[in-house]
């Protein structure tokens, strides 16, 4: 199991920027991929990015592409989300997750079932 802790949320205008990382620690030698997931109130928990183990496979989900970045530094057994032109809509506490599912080492998946490790989440709110 994969413990992991998230930081960088926080209150930010429309338009602007946050960067989330998560911290891994535990079993991290085993090939993961790693994903970021929110929640708003009163709404289910969705999918915003996700990476392979080794890095050259990025997914987006429609709403964020084009403003969001998914990275992550295995040396530093950490994974980052650059959030840009942040939207009200993208209120949230962020989750970050890991899955060592069959083809993680090469490929992010976008689904909650493939995904066993959950950090507590870190609140992201937009608002003027």
């Amino acid at each position: 199991q994969v413990q992991l802790v998230e930081s960088g949320g926080g209150l930010v205008q429309p338009g602007g920027s946050l960067r989330l990382s998560c911290a891994a620690s535990g079993r991290t030698f085993s090939p993961y991929a790693m994903a970021w997931f929110r929640q708003a109130p009163g709404k289910e928990r969705e999918f915003v990015a996700g990476v392979s183990w080794i890095g050259t496979h990025t997914l987006y989900a429609d709403s964020v592409k084009g403003r969001f970045t998914i990275s992550r530094d295995n040396g530093k057994d950490t994974l980052y989300l650059q959030m840009n032109s942040l939207k009200p809509e993208d209120t949230a506490v962020y989750y970050c997750a890991a899955g060592d599912y069959s083809g993680s080492t090469y490929y992010a998946h976008g689904s909650i079932y493939d995904y066993t490790s959950w950090g507590q989440g870190t609140q992201v709110t937009v608002s003027s």
